[in-house]
């Protein structure tokens, strides 16, 4: 055998498979990247439209945020919008102003950025229960799950945040262009899961059969299906509304200080950062840091860092008008769900926020306007299914008693806290029934040493 010959063509199969692992990594921390959107872009939308929310300067400090976070964890750490203080903002009357829901951020990261510097937060993260963790993350994942139905389903107003008439089953943003969509991710994501990953060693063992399967599975593992998905709702933006290209209008808003009262300190902190703080502890930084530790064990994250960064990002940010926002749980398992594996997907996602800021600026709502919700609807279902799929390690009965009626409580009083408090409560009262109280076992013992004394002798 001529070994001279063999070792170039070995050497260039190498180069061939590190150039195919580099391209299946590159696309799917791209896909990964587009992730979170199902959650970001509505939120977004309406706080743009119902409280004149700055998108040019939200899109400019969130690129900043993403790019910085990716950096800082190395994991595709999210950044969304605070949910509660945006719920408060556009659902109750009146609407709060663009400076009421910034000092509702920046005091919601006072508090996390104090807990995080003092260490309460990591005693929080090492003493909360498990069970009770899993169960504000099903609660979160299958809330997000029940709004991508209803995305899917029914045109939306967010403006009033309700669901209006039923969609169509044709048009640019019918049942048929969902579900396609829908079938696509299924068809190159599957469950989610790294099954089809296979070194050189394992792929020997198998039989041609199987080998076939791997290799139709790593080809389409590399397809950036989300990416793709995405992309393809923007090209429709333009198909339903093709005036948005004169509506277009080039460079940023100018970034400036808000102009903040004693009034809008007051209000923000009543109405948006009260409720906001509970579920940004809860879903933000203990939710999140449960969820990175499961799907990268050798990478931990820590409750101190997390919450340190979500007090940072908002005490430069808000006072300029930029949206608050956290690292959610949702945002990571939705990342992760469609490729996302390391700070390079986030790091992607900045970039592409801070051109679109840079370009576009407060002109890019046009577009975000006509983007076909069926479609937010589906990338948002696969986030929350993943997120809800994290409670699946419960191995106790006990475990999954205290984290369905935690989730049930949380999603129908629509309050993490509440589902919490009564996940800690029940919690206690199933580690004190079990217990061995010392009073219980001296009264048993008295008793058995009465019945010894009270029985006749022989």
């Amino acid at each position: 055998m001529d070994t001279s010959s063999a070792t170039p063509i070995l050497h260039q199969n190498r180069w061939w498979h590190r150039f195919l692992r580099l391209k299946t990594t590159l696309s799917s921390e791209l896909s990964g990247a587009v992730g979170d959107l199902g959650t970001f872009i509505p939120i977004v939308l309406t706080l743009t439209l119902v409280s004149h929310l700055d998108l040019s300067t939200t899109l400019i400090f969130t690129s900043l945020y993403n790019i910085s976070t990716g950096l800082l964890f190395g994991l595709p750490m999210p950044v969304q919008p605070m949910k509660s203080i945006a719920a408060v903002a556009v659902s109750e009357l009146p609407h709060l102003t663009t400076a009421q829901i910034a000092t509702a951020g920046v005091t919601t990261a006072a508090t996390l950025l104090i807990l995080g510097a003092t260490g309460l937060m990591s005693f929080f993260y090492r003493f909360i229960p498990l069970p009770v963790v899993r169960g504000v993350q099903l609660s979160q994942g299958l809330s997000f799950a029940f709004s991508a139905i209803k995305y899917v389903r029914y045109n939306q107003n967010f403006v009033t945040s309700k669901s209006t008439t039923r969609r169509s089953w044709l048009g640019l943003d019918g049942l048929i262009l969902a579900i396609s969509a829908l079938l696509f991710l299924v068809l190159t994501t599957g469950s989610g899961g790294d099954n089809h990953t296979t070194n050189d060693n394992d792929n020997n063992s198998l039989t041609r059969s199987q080998r076939r399967v791997s290799k139709r599975l790593r080809v389409l593992s590399a397809i950036p299906s989300a990416l793709i998905v995405f992309l393809f709702g923007l090209v429709l933006c333009f198909i339903r509304d093709p005036s948005i290209i004169k509506d277009l209008k080039f460079g940023p808003s100018r970034i400036q200080p808000l102009k903040i009262t004693w009034e809008d300190w007051k209000i923000g902190f009543l109405r948006g950062a009260i409720p906001q703080i509970p579920l940004s502890i809860l879903n933000s930084v203990i939710a999140v840091c449960k969820l990175s530790t499961d799907l990268f064990p050798d990478h931990e994250v820590s409750a101190t860092k997390v919450s340190v960064s979500v007090g940072i990002m908002n005490l430069v940010g808000c006072w300029f008008g930029a949206m608050p926002v956290c690292h959610g749980a949702g945002g990571l398992a939705g990342q992760y769900r469609f490729g996302a594996r390391s700070g390079a997907s986030v790091i992607f996602l900045g970039i592409g926020k801070l051109v679109i800021g840079l370009l576009f600026g407060n002109s890019f709502v046009r577009i975000l306007n006509q983007f076909p919700i069926g479609i937010l609807g589906v990338l948002l279902l696969f986030a929350g299914i993943e997120l809800a799929m994290a409670s699946k390690d419960m191995n106790t009965k006990e475990q999954s008693f205290v984290m369905l009626v935690c989730a049930a409580v949380s999603l129908t009083g629509s309050s993490a806290a509440l589902g919490f408090g009564c996940g800690i409560l029940l919690h206690l009262l199933l580690k004190l029934r079990s217990m061995e109280c010392s009073c219980f076992g001296f009264l048993r013992s008295k008793s058995s040493a009465s019945a010894v004394e009270s029985t006749p002798s022989v």
